[in-house]
């Protein structure tokens, strides 16, 4: 068995409609679910994504309003690395970034940059057969848009003590190239990268990774719960169905919330791929609470709406 890359990563925020913004429209991702934490329903879920909600460029957030900025420290992710096609993508990105006034950092192969809520993320050149993972923008030609991610970047105080987890339960490949891992299945791969953890405390907040999600086929779910669960070396949840895939959450040693989600069955269980994130979903075991959840959330301007006509 082999996960295959990165599923998603969640993240919090305290403000929806600039998260929107920001993701949808100056990054040029779609928005492509509209939810709510399953937990905690009064809360705004919000995924991104291609154009047909892959899994592998699927960034979402919890909105947490008023929460304060969160700053990542050990056992934390501290940074998101996407494809990019080449170094006229990080051409464009660095103008349009700095256009929209953000401050874009260019290294020779990188463009590094931070969300309005501090949030970092980095782009590279992909040197890979994956399918890159495109949505659709105006402003942003195919041949320069983001194309899913490449790794997750994550703060360790001592990543020998993950090593055995990574390589022997979960079959991640140890790369030559420092605290480096790759999960790559048939189809896909991405890295899980250490890097030194700074003295600050870390705190959850706005800005910040929740946890990362690695993908599985449906078929192999249940096998790598009970294998994880036999490993002794973390401790798995029974697996929880999310309705757009099952999931399996635990901490793997250096800290970091891992997730075990399957591919599938999507996105489009309950909306059209023409129309995924235009109204409000809530998973069956919600749907009947409609009217007491819709009106508690407020309401998102999604700048796509704006260049898209039905």
């Amino acid at each position: 068995m082999k996960l295959e890359g990165i599923h998603h990563i969640t993240a919090i925020t305290a403000d929806a409609q600039q998260n929107v913004d920001f993701y949808a429209d100056t990054l040029g991702l779609r928005l492509v679910k509209k939810s709510v934490n399953q937990d905690y329903t009064s809360v705004y879920h919000l995924f991104y994504a291609d154009e047909i909600g892959d899994a592998g460029s699927d960034l979402t957030f919890f909105e947490y309003p008023g929460t304060p900025r969160g700053r990542a420290g050990a056992g934390m992710i501290h940074r998101i690395v996407w494809r990019v096609g080449g170094a006229d993508a990080l051409d464009f990105w660095e103008k349009r970034l700095t256009g929209f006034g953000f401050d874009a950092q260019r290294g020779d192969e990188s463009l590094r940059f931070a969300d309005p809520e501090g949030l970092e993320h980095e782009l590279t050149p992909a040197q890979t057969s994956d399918e890159p993972l495109i949505a659709n923008h105006p402003e942003i030609p195919a041949e320069l848009a983001l194309q899913g991610f490449h790794a997750v970047r994550a703060y360790a105080v001592d990543p020998r003590r993950s090593q055995a987890l990574l390589v022997d339960t979960l079959g991640f490949d140890a790369q030559p190239a420092g605290e480096t891992y790759e999960a790559r299945g048939e189809r896909r791969g991405g890295c899980y990268i250490y890097d030194a953890a700074p003295a600050e405390r870390p705190l959850q907040g706005a800005g910040t990774v929740h946890h990362v999600a690695w993908a599985s086929p449906m078929a192999e779910h249940e096998e790598w719960q009970r294998r994880i669960a036999t490993s002794g070396r973390a401790h798995p949840t029974p697996i929880i169905d999310r309705h757009y895939f099952r999931s399996i959450y635990f901490r793997e040693p250096s800290g970091v919330l891992f997730e075990i989600a399957t591919l599938g069955p999507g996105f489009t269980v309950d909306e059209p791929v023409e129309h995924l994130g235009e109204k409000l979903s809530l998973t069956p075991q919600f749907e009947h609470l409609r009217e007491q959840i819709e009106p508690t959330l407020a309401p998102i301007r999604n700048p796509r709406d704006s260049w898209t006509h039905h």
